[in-house]
């Protein structure tokens, strides 16, 4: 069953269904219940492996480490960072793991999964002893699906946090001990390694793909890529609805359909998470972000911001204390 997030903080006297805001804090290290992250002052790092430096050619690199392995080195609190060529997959089987996941705060006891695509910022605090595993993947690994309306494409670029069932745990947790023990031989591009790695992604993934025409959802999945690829670019709905072969009218109708909204809405929402993102987890001024995204006004991009989300640019900033 899918986790909601909280917003910035977690209030330690109240409760919800399936997320621990109390008593899992408490035993993260004592540290205040406010998560801040020292390390985001200048730029938000971008690794394969988190403290490894710049990250690895992406092209077939698939890495599967205990939680322990890494996190135990740090305090058992791995700070803000991103992927930006690669999908990360957390299991937590025993414990708790405290979860940033693109602005938003999760609490999840184990088992559970954190599916965190590529580009999203994300950061995890776990209570000591916290076991499990972290399976690390280059996104050329979506072309292990069998077409556009495979499932394996929505939940690898989709990604999200979910508690996980015992039978569902069990297999998951079975198929990573032997992916790590499969590690210690490893060669690379090992089918059998990666063969796994699509086993366990598939089992963790919830629930099926929903039903309605293949073929739409093939044509909507390629639009989302097609927004991830274009969307600093400002391109028009024209854009989109040729590559797809299709009307503004059919595009528009496809997402109201699929989505509950416009196409452009969708292009607009994505250009909105990657400013949040900046304004948050970097010091580039609300003027910097909006020549990064391609505002060449940045009242203009103050408006829009404000529109999408509610809140001003300058509003977005992570306390320093």
């Amino acid at each position: 069953m899918a986790l909601s997030p909280t917003r910035r903080h977690w209030d330690a006297g109240s409760s919800a269904p399936q997320i621990d805001k109390g008593a899992g804090i408490a035993e993260c290290s004592g540290r205040t219940i406010f998560w801040h992250f020292q390390d985001m002052a200048r730029s938000i790092p971008s690794y394969a492996l988190y403290g490894e430096g710049a990250a690895r050619a992406p092209g077939g690199f698939a890495h599967i480490e205990t939680i322990a392995e890494r996190s135990a080195l740090h305090d058992w609190e791995i700070g803000v960072h991103r992927h930006d060529h690669f999908v990360q997959v957390l299991l937590v089987e025993e414990g708790h793991a405290a979860v940033l996941l693109d602005g938003a705060d999760y609490a999840l006891e184990g088992p559970g999964r954190v599916i965190i695509p590529a580009g999203a910022v994300h950061g995890f605090r776990f209570r000591q002893g916290t076991g499990g595993f972290v399976l690390t993947l280059s996104t050329d690994f979506s072309t292990r699906a069998s077409g556009g309306a495979d499932p394996l494409i929505a939940v690898l670029a989709r990604g999200g946090v979910e508690a996980l069932s015992f039978d569902t745990a069990r297999r998951a947790f079975w198929l990573a001990r032997e992916m790590l023990g499969l590690q210690q031989e490893w060669q690379e591009h090992d089918p059998l390694f990666m063969a796994l790695a699509e086993a366990l992604i598939r089992s963790v993934a919830a629930g099926g793909s929903s039903a309605g025409d293949a073929r739409s959802d093939r044509r909507l999945e390629r639009f989302r890529q097609l927004v991830e690829v274009h969307y600093r670019q400002h391109r028009d709905l024209d854009f989109y609805a040729g590559a797809l072969g299709m009307t503004r009218r059919t595009l528009s109708r496809m997402t109201a359909a699929s989505l509950g909204t416009s196409p452009m809405d969708v292009i607009h929402r994505r250009l909105a998470l990657e400013a949040q993102r900046l304004l948050r987890f970097t010091n580039a001024t609300a003027a910097q972000v909006a020549a990064e995204l391609g505002f060449e006004d940045p009242s203009y991009f103050s408006r829009f911001y404000q529109r999408m989300t509610g809140r001003r640019p300058s509003r977005e900033k992570m306390p320093t204390h």
